[in-house]
């Protein structure tokens, strides 16, 4: 939304509504409780778009909701090509299908960052082969060459002035081949692309339409609720199912493999039946599992030898010539994902078709693993995707799926599987710890020689994308170390393979939201080691006119890294490249004297290319400070008895709005393809905030959450 709309401007027209007047918003979701084909149109150049005689454009997005924005962005770019007014724009979310694939990937899924920087080239084409198509129409209808016809703003125009509207030609145009190749706008020359929009899916958001999984109902449904082992390896001995039976709205008992169901008129009534199971558990696995004992185990994990992740040079001669070496370890806990919507998952199975409607992030894994489940051919799975609160990687698990199918299957009807606070904690997928050792050997004028790194943490690919993982290296593990941003001669990097029952998932930014906070604190270091200034310690380290040199130098220089500070205030700053986008941040923050810190500004710089969208990436930049601050400050997953003790939010803190400093965002574009934006703007933030502490203290803080009674 604009930035100057006003409160006084918001309850105008939110009273427009009161009183009557319809708000039209222009995102919509398929009728979730019929599957009827879209209306028929005379122009369909391509699944991704349609375009009406009555003038609509509609874009359909394979992509989750989960309130990234792209669900603008990419219409912003398919309208920019298609040369589209912009206002007869509305997006639909479609269903899996084969179209709606990642290039790359070669699935449908939402993570990554990939929704427009995967489909940078595919997005363009179709609204600018759609705009060929057009203009051929009108100049084979106007009977004059189509290098004398322009398009613009959902017309064609003749050179008399005449014009006509996209909507008028959709038939002559439907019936024309789809160009392979069609010629794509100059950036220059971009109207759309680039410029603030008003979100699409705001407006049914304010005005509480939208409808999220957790909302979703369908005639006939039930709800469920499971209950799953409270410690690892534990599975259920006895229960009593005729208890819960017994609970007013309770409809079923259901035996799943290791955890029960309980199925329910309400979900009140389900949560109630699974207290009444009163299962007895058996013994978990590894009893002895918990804080103390995990981190034992990560620092013995680090003494072992580690797989050989890169090699570079000649570490152990570069060291023997150092002038000086410097050594440190860093540690990050388990965490978790604590997204908003707790998880869920509606299924319907019947004899020759299985729907599933779900606020999934991993739409092909749900509808093969819904498959495999029902027996059925993957194209009698439809999976309907709901937007989501809040996902952060989570939402691909199939796990709610699962639950569901099974128990519609038993049941023959509408199952949705509901998680309480409590089971999303216990059962997440989290983001690994991470233990970390990292040597340098400075040379005599302060330049890095040589860097070794090892670190010991679980794999996450080997469960989910095994065929990545080579030679005893999962390459998520050691994102932001084997390709960090600094030119070092002399490189190497070990990892230490963690084989634990916790389990372990994508957690946003992946294994960059881990390691660059090793990598970056540990600069700052060696700045310190080589008595040389933070920024410039970098720049040397960095190829002069690069990506990262030029966010970086243009970070300091808007930060105003160099000009004097209110007395007690210090800065910090720390830099990633990933996801095919550079981000920084510099942190401004105080410390008190019984330790407290106050982070009194975050300056964010990213460069991502081609800035399709600039109000969703400065959105997603300030979201991204918030989560980063969350995460040095407060997150932490707890063990305790072999099982997960975090239960609710009132044991895993998070930033509060009273906490929230100043932000201040600037994007840089460097012309290149659009690149991620999500993730780049999350793994700098918390060494910014730990290089600033040390600045203000000379206490270094190396583990997260910060330990602040270090500070006093």
């Amino acid at each position: 939304m604009y930035a100057s709309m006003t409160r006084r401007t918001f309850l105008a027209k939110s009273s427009l509504v009161i009183a009557g007047t319809v708000l039209s918003s222009r995102i919509e979701i398929f009728n979730a409780t019929s599957l009827q084909a879209a209306v028929n149109t005379p122009f369909k150049p391509h699944a991704f778009l349609e375009i009406g005689a009555d003038e609509t454009i509609t874009v359909w997005v394979g992509q989750t909701n989960l309130g990234q924005g792209s669900h603008t962005g990419i219409p912003m770019v398919i309208a920019e090509e298609l040369d589209a007014a912009w206002e007869t724009v509305q997006v639909k979310m479609a269903l899996a299908a084969e179209p709606f694939k990642d290039p790359v990937w070669h699935t449908q899924a939402t993570g990554g960052s990939t929704s427009i920087r995967h489909r940078w080239d595919m997005l363009r084409k179709v609204g600018a082969a759609a705009r060929q198509m057009l203009v051929e129409a009108a100049a084979e209808q106007w009977q004059i060459p189509v290098q004398q016809c322009v398009a613009k703003e959902g017309k064609v125009l003749h050179p008399d002035g005449s014009s006509l509207s996209y909507g008028q030609l959709t038939e002559v145009a439907g019936k024309r081949p789809v160009p392979e190749n069609p010629p794509l706008k100059a950036p220059q020359d971009y109207t759309i692309i680039g410029t603030p929009r008003e979100r699409l899916d705001i407006p049914d958001k304010v005005m509480g339409h939208t409808v999220y999984g957790i909302d979703f109902s369908i005639d006939n449904m039930c709800v469920a609720v499971v209950a799953r082992p409270p410690y690892y390896g534990a599975t259920p001995e006895s229960h009593d199912a005729e208890a819960a039976m017994a609970i007013k709205g309770v409809i079923e008992v259901v035996d799943l493999e290791n955890s029960i169901g309980v199925c329910a008129e309400t979900t009140y009534a389900a949560m109630q039946g699974r207290e009444a199971l009163n299962i007895t558990w058996s013994k978990a696995s590894h009893p002895d599992l918990n804080d103390e004992t995990l981190d034992a185990l990560y620092q013995e994990h680090l003494t072992r030898p580690g797989a050989v992740a890169q090699n570079e040079g000649d570490v152990e001669t570069a060291f023997a010539a150092a002038g000086q070496t410097v050594e440190q370890s860093y540690k990050l806990p388990y965490l978790s994902h604590a997204q908003v919507e707790p998880i869920n998952c509606t299924a319907h199975v019947e004899k020759e078709r299985c729907r599933i409607w779900a606020p999934t992030q991993g739409q092909t894994v749900f509808q093969l693993t819904a498959a495999k489940l029902t027996g059925l051919p993957v194209e009698k799975v439809e999976v309907m995707t709901l937007p989501a609160g809040g996902g952060f990687g989570l939402r691909a698990e199939p796990d709610p799926l699962v639950e569901a199918v099974l128990l519609s299957k038993s049941l023959g009807r509408p199952v949705k599987v509901i998680w309480s606070r409590e089971d999303d904690f216990a059962h997440d997928y989290f983001r690994p710890a991470n233990h970390s050792r990292v040597q340098a050997g400075l040379d005599n004028s302060g330049k890095v020689v040589a860097w070794s790194h090892k670190l010991t943490a679980p794999s996450v690919m080997t469960r989910v994308m095994h065929q990545y993982v080579k030679d005893g290296v999962d390459p998520d593990a050691v994102s932001g170390v084997w390709d960090m941003v600094y030119s070092m001669p002399n490189k190497r990097v070990e990892y230490v393979m963690m084989d634990l029952p916790i389990r372990v998932g994508f957690w946003r930014s992946v294994g960059y939201s881990s390691n660059v906070f090793t990598v970056e604190s540990f600069m700052d270091e060696l700045a310190h080691a080589a008595g040389a200034d933070p920024v410039q310690f970098r720049l040397a380290h960095l190829e002069r006119g690069s990506r990262p040199y030029n966010v970086l130098t243009h970070l300091a220089e808007r930060a105003g890294w160099n000009d004097p500070l209110p007395e007690g205030r210090a800065r910090g700053i720390a830099l990633t490249s990933c996801f095919e986008s550079t981000a920084a941040h510099v942190a401004e923050i105080a410390v008190g004297s019984g330790g407290e810190i106050t982070v009194h500004k975050m300056h964010c710089a990213i460069d991502c290319g081609t800035a399709v969208y600039p109000d969703a990436i400065r959105a997603q930049a300030e979201a991204g400070v918030i989560m980063g601050m969350s995460v040095a400050f407060y997150e932490r997953v707890r063990f305790r008895d072999g099982g997960v003790s975090t239960a609710n939010y009132d044991e895993y803190r998070l930033l509060r709005m009273s906490e929230v400093p100043e932000i201040e965002v600037h994007i840089l574009e460097d012309g290149k393809k659009a690149g991620g934006i999500g993730e780049p703007v999350v793994p700098s933030v918390a060494p910014s905030i730990a290089n600033a502490i040390f600045a203000a203290t000379g206490v270094r803080l190396r583990e997260l959450p910060f330990n602040t009674d270090l500070l006093h």
